[in-house]
């Protein structure tokens, strides 16, 4: 008597697609709702003093949320169509971080010269933009 063979359901390929187009569409909305510093500002910034004053060292005496900056900066610059798998992690990294971190901070006259604002500005998020 035959056996029968355990078969997992997949998705077709077209729908696997479509699924991951549109947690890509909704991480690239998120992105660019919270990242409200140009790559300019970003690069800028990153320069700065107060920039390098904050956050966990990586390693090689530059901070996560800098080099986090850095990529941020040229993902900025990215056409959409180009766009890695790898970018779209960054992505989700960068609107978790934001999301987390904002959530924490001081009072508004408490936030202008604070490393949360230091580090958030990192991240490519100014919480004083308006």
């Amino acid at each position: 008597m035959p056996t029968a063979k355990n078969k997992t359901t997949r998705k077709p390929a077209s729908t696997r697609s479509q699924a991951t187009d549109s947690g890509q569409e909704e991480t690239h909305r998120e992105f660019t709702r919270l990242v409200n510093m140009s790559r300019g500002e970003i690069e800028k910034w990153l320069k700065t003093e107060e920039s390098k004053s904050v956050g966990q060292d990586s390693g090689d005496g530059k901070s996560i949320g800098a080099k986090s900056g850095a990529k941020i900066a040229k993902l900025l610059e990215k056409d959409r169509v180009k766009l890695t798998k790898a970018d779209y992690d960054h992505m989700k990294r960068v609107v978790s971080y934001i999301s987390r971190h904002s959530a924490q901070g001081p009072t508004k006259t408490e936030a202008e010269h604070s490393n949360w604002r230091y580090s958030l500005m990192n991240w490519g998020h100014d919480p004083l933009k308006k």
